[in-house]
């Protein structure tokens, strides 16, 4: 049996990797640990893929087969099935999405009656069950409930409102939701501040979902805020746990940056514990110099948001996230929260009387280059001699002051070359000559 679940859940073609059948098992399998310690219901949301239905079909299948009942909540997004697994006193919560990836893709993210995701241990668990057939078959009045819940996405929604203290009259905001998730709820939260709302990509079909937009698409937000002559742009992913913002002066303002504007803040006010923010080695090198000089420092945590929330817990941090625009506001949220990091971002922005063009100079940004590599198999890269030796090369070239990171994706098919530098003519002299070893050993393609 391989490996299922991924850095951020289950993640596989719809009805091709990840079948009906599969989902119906980790549904299974998933109530059946998430039972040991309740026998309360489990939550299950999707975002707006046409393959969620079927796959919700079979995992709430897969719950109510334990016995336990199923709250179905409909489209929403990620951290709103968070939010209910806690808020519902629930056994633990389901999500089916494959966030920013394209509509063939879905996935299944799992979380704990806290609204964490799940440990690797206890998704090791879940694994083990998945091709198991054993646990109770309840049956007659034992078999589990399938209840809908549409309107418990009302709950998340206010929460998110009581999270920040902010008035948008006279502000005007573009939205592009990626026909995801968000689609429903962006364009109300920020008018129920007083903003006015231009809203782009909020009319999903099941099959327009990230397409060409969303926050990997960045240049259609940047296009739609000054078309509509808006004063800042957000971006959501697919399951609306990512940020992408564009500033009054049309510049784009990523995850490094917005933890560099809200962890300063913090920190100047004595309101950051440990003086540190979460990063991961994705971040620009400009957060830490941004935060070294401001008397903090920056830890670094593996790649996924999952494994910076682990880091946050374990240094006691409460402010962490990915350059992606996944960030974690651990005092206001279980994990990242594309609406709340905006909610957060427009207060900020209040507090301090600035605009978030100048606010986000706060950090220097090094040039980086960032290149994925669709390969054929991400197996046997880290032990290629040819590799290996490129990647060394390259470190060499770019060391003292610059990095190179390499790594295979955790959710596709792709190996991630990132570097750093601040002679972007050197950077890209360094990274070419590892792009075309990884090419030529692992049978690739660079993407773009």
């Amino acid at each position: 049996m391989g490996k299922y679940f991924g850095t951020d859940g289950v993640r596989g073609v719809a009805n091709r990797e990840l079948t009906p059948e599969l989902a119906l098992r980790i549904g299974r399998a998933a109530a059946l640990v998430l039972g040991e310690q309740s026998t309360k219901p489990i939550v299950v949301g999707r975002d707006t893929r046409l393959s969620g239905q079927m796959l919700e079909s079979a995992v709430v299948a897969g719950v109510a087969s334990t016995g336990l009942d199923a709250f179905l909540v409909g489209v929403i997004p990620t951290p709103g099935v968070a939010f209910l697994a806690k808020a519902l006193d629930c056994a633990g919560g389901i999500m089916i999405s494959a966030s920013h990836n394209p509509l063939e893709d879905n996935g299944i993210k799992v979380f704990g009656p806290d609204g964490y995701k799940l440990s690797e241990e206890v998704e090791a668990r879940i694994e083990e069950l998945i091709h198991e057939d054993s646990g109770p078959r309840p049956i007659a009045a034992a078999v589990g409930k399938v209840i809908p819940k549409p309107e418990s996405a009302g709950l998340y929604v206010a929460d998110l409102k009581e999270q920040v203290s902010l008035d948008l009259r006279g502000v005007h905001i573009a939205l592009d939701c990626a026909n995801g998730a968000t689609s429903a709820y962006a364009a109300e939260l920020f008018r129920s501040f007083g903003a006015k709302v231009s809203a782009f990509c909020n009319q999903p079909n099941g099959t327009n979902i990230n397409h060409l937009c969303g926050s990997t698409y960045p240049e259609k937000i940047q296009t739609l805020t000054r078309e509509v002559g808006a004063d800042l742009g957000f971006a959501f992913d697919g399951d609306g746990d990512r940020l992408l913002v564009v500033d009054e002066q049309g510049g784009f303002i990523d995850g490094d940056q917005i933890l560099a504007i809200m962890g300063l803040h913090l920190l100047k006010q004595d309101r950051l514990p440990a003086r540190k923010v979460v990063a991961t080695a994705y971040s620009n090198g400009g957060l830490r110099q941004a935060f070294l000089a401001g008397g903090g420092d920056v830890l670094y945590a593996k790649p996924g948001d999952r494994f910076v929330l682990e880091t946050m817990l374990e240094a006691g941090c409460v402010l962490g996230g990915e350059q992606s625009g996944h960030v974690i506001f651990l005092e206001h949220s279980t994990t990242g929260d594309g609406m709340l990091t905006a909610l957060k971002l427009l207060e900020n922005r209040q507090i301090q009387g600035k605009p978030l063009a100048e606010l986000a100079r706060c950090m220097e940004i090094f040039p980086q280059q960032l290149v994925n590599i669709h390969v054929e198999s991400k197996n046997g890269w880290e032990e290629n001699a040819r590799i290996q030796a490129a990647i060394r090369r390259a470190q060499e070239e770019l060391a003292p002051v610059g990095r190179l990171f390499v790594r295979a994706s955790g959710t596709e098919p792709v190996i991630r070359i990132l570097g750093e530098h601040p002679d972007a003519q050197l950077l890209q002299a360094a990274l070419e000559p590892v792009v075309q070893a990884i090419e030529a050993e692992q049978g690739g393609r660079r993407a773009g």
